[in-house]
């Protein structure tokens, strides 16, 4: 059983940036692939960007690509989401999420951290 714990989260004004963490315990990291999701108000939760085992495979939606990046260390067991020029439509809660390399669907989920950006 995998438990994820994200950090990071906070206010800040268009045009910012923050990084997102997530904690991994109770399992080997590295045997999973990692994802950032995010939900907004009213919304259903969408997909933000993925990174597969090992970090050397990402993927983006492409409302962040440019502008997010993730990345994992292993060593760590965290994997982060640093994200630049911030707009109000990127406030949400950012969840973190744990696919097991054999598995098809994200399993693990983290609790959520609030980024809100103002205007």
């Amino acid at each position: 059983q995998v438990q994820l714990v994200e950090s990071g989260g906070g206010l800040v004004q268009a045009g910012g940036s923050l990084r997102l963490s997530c904690a991994a315990s109770g399992g080997t990291f590295s045997n999973y692939n990692m994802a950032w999701f995010r939900q907004a108000p009213g919304k259903e939760r969408e997909f933000v960007a993925r990174i597969n085992w090992n970090g050397g495979t990402t993927y983006y939606a492409d409302s962040v690509k440019g502008r997010f990046t993730i990345s994992r260390d292993n060593a760590k067991n965290t994997v982060y989401l640093q994200m630049n020029s911030l707009q109000p439509e990127d406030t949400s809660v950012y969840y973190c999420a744990a696919r097991a390399t054999w598995a098809y669907n994200y399993d693990y989920w983290g609790q959520g951290t609030q980024v809100t950006v103002s205007s």
